[in-house]
């Protein structure tokens, strides 16, 4: 039986637009972008990169654009977060232990609070036991680190855990250690369905 879950962030809380940030950063530098704007991005997100460095040097690679530019481009991939999704979080924290383990980077998180405003983003963030963002922890899904690193620090029990992500090669990864797992598809599946869609693993 399930007491514990580990939540993705995005797609499952906050929705996203996964096209929209490729297509407007590509448009300055097509053939440039791709190879070293990928590394960057890993390091930015694992904090190995600050913010002003990771900008620095993707402008480097894009030097038709501004600063601010970029950042509303970067950003541009965050949507909105419906409340009924928060009244869910709320109803099933009082009943089981809740995690969030997502891969973030200091310039969404920012975006984050400043377009939800502290008060709420606190209130979402208080439901929660642990609330690891990559950036913060230095760990980065699909690796094995940051599940490893719940599981030990919080003493969970892998057979009494999901965790709930639209990315397969995340599940695949907590599969593989034991870990319950709904993969998420967003715009088709809500996670206030969690109950329902996987009922079988709550009775």
């Amino acid at each position: 039986m399930i007491k514990n879950i580990i939540f993705d962030f995005g797609d499952v809380f906050i929705n996203l637009d996964k096209s929209v940030q490729s297509t407007s950063l590509n448009q300055y530098n097509h053939h440039a972008l791709p190879e070293k704007f990928h590394d960057y991005c890993i390091a930015y997100e694992v904090g190995n990169l600050n913010t002003e460095t990771f900008i620095e040097l993707v402008l480097e690679l894009v030097p038709q654009t501004d600063k601010q530019t970029f950042i509303n481009a970067w950003n541009s991939i965050l949507l909105n977060f419906p409340k009924e999704r928060l009244l869910f979080l709320k109803d099933i924290s009082k009943n089981y232990r809740c995690f969030l383990l997502s891969n973030t980077n200091e310039l969404h998180i920012n975006w984050i609070k400043q377009d939800w405003g502290l008060p709420l983003f606190n209130e979402f963030k208080s439901y929660f036991e642990g609330f690891y963002l990559s950036h913060e922890i230095g760990l980065r899904k699909p690796n094995t680190t940051p599940f490893t690193y719940i599981l030990d620090k919080h003493n969970l029990n892998p057979l009494e855990t999901l965790f709930i992500d639209d990315t397969e090669e995340h599940i695949l990864t907590a599969k593989s250690l034991a870990i319950h797992t709904w993969n998420l598809i967003p715009k088709k599946e809500d996670v206030r369905d969690l109950l329902t869609i996987k009922k079988q693993l709550f009775v």
